[in-house]
């Protein structure tokens, strides 16, 4: 495919699709929308974007609230219904990220898999690559659009669709590790791990469905820590961070 975009890429990747979760906009431990927070990570995605790499982004919105909050115990909500308020809660998490990333000056095209005209595009899959291909960055919010779906599903969806190099998971933590490292000290840091390994230890990467499509198309996966700043800019440059996912390990011929 031919690429319009002028800027040339000076790393690894072409496109990538970058999965952050609801949670890095809020302060730790907290909910809601912290913009001293989403400005941080505006700011390194758009220093990412001047080393020419085409950017999509999807967004979760547990900063805002669960679906799985409202089908614990009793409740009048149903489930179906709760995973919507979910997808509604990262267009909100969209805007605000459309916005920041334009007070820096990075074009930007919101677009939702859940019909909102007033405020986003619907998502088109030739459209979103057209903008990519202009050097826009596109926010993807709603999700896949239907229930019972996570946003790390969607996000592996997207980058199948986009014909993404890589899916970037960014997290609160260095990689993906043995147990919880924030409840374990001593949990022990992967570098490298194949998608059979992330299923066969029952990992905590992105849930088993996005592992799934993932590892039937062999697209690579890198999660690694936004909070550290710089490291949207070295995941992109192809610099070793966090834990890489594929269909084989470095260590092994």
């Amino acid at each position: 495919m031919t690429n319009s975009n002028k800027n040339s890429t000076a790393g690894p990747y072409r496109r990538i699709v970058l999965k952050l979760s609801g949670e890095s906009f809020a302060p730790a431990g907290e909910r809601g929308i912290s913009m001293q927070e989403v400005v941080h990570i505006a700011s390194q995605t758009y220093r990412a974007k001047q080393q020419g790499v085409e950017i999509a982004i999807v967004i979760g919105g547990g900063n805002i609230l669960r679906g799985a909050q409202f089908t614990a115990g009793n409740t009048s909500i149903q489930e179906a219904t709760a995973h919507y308020m979910g997808m509604l809660a990262t267009v909100i998490n969209g805007l605000a990220l459309q916005d920041a990333l334009e007070s820096l000056g990075c074009e930007t095209r919101l677009m939702s898999a859940v019909k909102m005209d007033g405020v986003a595009e619907p998502f088109i899959r030739r459209r979103a690559k057209r903008h990519l291909e202009k050097g826009r960055t596109v926010i993807l919010a709603g999700g896949t659009g239907a229930p019972f779906v996570t946003t790390d599903t969607a996000a592996a969806q997207k980058a199948l669709e986009l014909e993404a190099d890589i899916l970037m998971k960014a997290t609160r933590v260095q990689g993906v590790f043995s147990e919880d490292p924030e409840k374990n000290p001593h949990a022990v840091l992967f570098r490298d791990l194949t998608y059979q390994q992330v299923r066969d230890q029952n990992l905590r990467v992105m849930d088993p469905t996005a592992i799934a499509q993932c590892m039937e198309h062999n697209l690579p996966i890198l999660v690694f820590n936004y909070r550290e700043d710089g490291n949207i800019e070295r995941a992109v440059r192809g610099e070793k961070i966090g834990t890489s996912v594929g269909s084989s390990t470095k260590n092994e011929d």
